[in-house]
């Protein structure tokens, strides 16, 4: 990222996200990062890095690995071209018991969370698959994924067997991109690259819009991530726009950063409130202090 454009996105994110002023901090060396994740198990925070193109089968994408400070563990604690690695350009990334789940472009990768030894991944060999992005599980052993290319989100219960199935495959979805599943209810909300949409789809894939953009009120552009805090709030990353915007339990929508590089997949880590927002094409990542929601008091 050009140095004023790095101060640039820095600053902005100072005024929007005010907090403690020990987690603002931004992460360079990166390449290309288009996904993030916090692990509240170990405290750790992990970025995949394309390094290239989005569909690029070039076998040389990487798994970044920090603490729970920011501070770098191993810049390629997962490489694709090392021994028995294969890892093109990774997207969306999640955490099923102890296994690393990764989306790239069109297979779902595990990898061992202690030490990044490549492991078996989801077999999608039986469906039409195109192009691969978020990742999300519920805790209790499910992994979705999202096909952005062919409108479809996958369900793998990988305690029981491990067999995907499609959830739902409906244009409705306009290129699913980034999941998360909501702390409290348990709903699959889903963000769109195409339409700006931000969807709920029930355990049996019924689609319910939470948000559509019309001719009137064209809020969202280009969503890629998705997550909440431990508030509940929603927080998503518009990719063409450069914002990132707060939604409370109301659906009430409050933009907290703007004018940013291109922030592809948005990460919370609830227990120290901080969010984590790598930007693609400026090969940085911001991890930065959300505050503290004021209480109203009672009269």
């Amino acid at each position: 990222m050009p140095y004023f454009l790095s101060i640039l996105v820095s600053a902005f994110l100072a005024v929007h996200l005010t907090a403690a002023a020990s987690h603002a901090l931004q992460v360079t060396g990166l390449r290309n990062p288009a996904g993030v994740l916090v692990d509240p198990v170990t405290d750790a925070y992990y970025i995949s890095n394309e390094n290239g193109g989005a569909s690029d089968h070039d076998n040389n994408g990487f798994i970044t690995k920090l603490d729970r400070n920011g501070k770098m563990i191993n810049l390629k604690f997962i490489e694709g071209g090392q021994p028995s690695v294969t890892l093109d350009a990774p997207k969306g990334l999640a955490i099923v018991d102890k296994v690393l789940y990764v989306s790239d472009i069109d297979k779902v990768r595990g990898f061992e969370l202690a030490s990044g030894r490549p492991l078996g991944g989801i077999d999608l060999t039986g469906f039409p698959v195109d192009f691969l992005t978020g990742l999300a599980t519920d805790g209790e052993g499910v992994l979705y994924i999202s096909d952005s290319g062919a409108d479809t989100i996958f369900k793998v219960n990988l305690r029981e067997g491990g067999r995907p199935q499609i959830l739902v495959k409906n244009k409705e979805l306009a290129g699913p991109h980034g999941l998360a599943v909501h702390p409290t209810t348990g709903a699959l909300i889903v963000v769109s690259w195409n339409a700006g949409k931000i969807l709920e789809v029930s355990p049996s894939g019924a689609i319910r819009v939470l948000f559509s953009n019309s001719f009137f009120n064209s809020h969202f552009g280009n969503l890629t991530g998705v997550d909440f805090d431990s508030y509940g709030n929603m927080y998503v990353s518009d990719f063409s726009q450069g914002k990132i915007m707060r939604i409370d339990s109301r659906l009430r929508i409050q933009t907290i950063a703007e004018f940013l590089t291109t922030p592809a997949g948005l990460a919370i880590d609830r227990q120290n409130h901080v969010i984590l927002v790598p930007y693609l094409s400026g090969n940085v990542a911001e991890i930065n202090g959300l505050g503290r929601e004021k209480r109203r008091e009672k009269k």
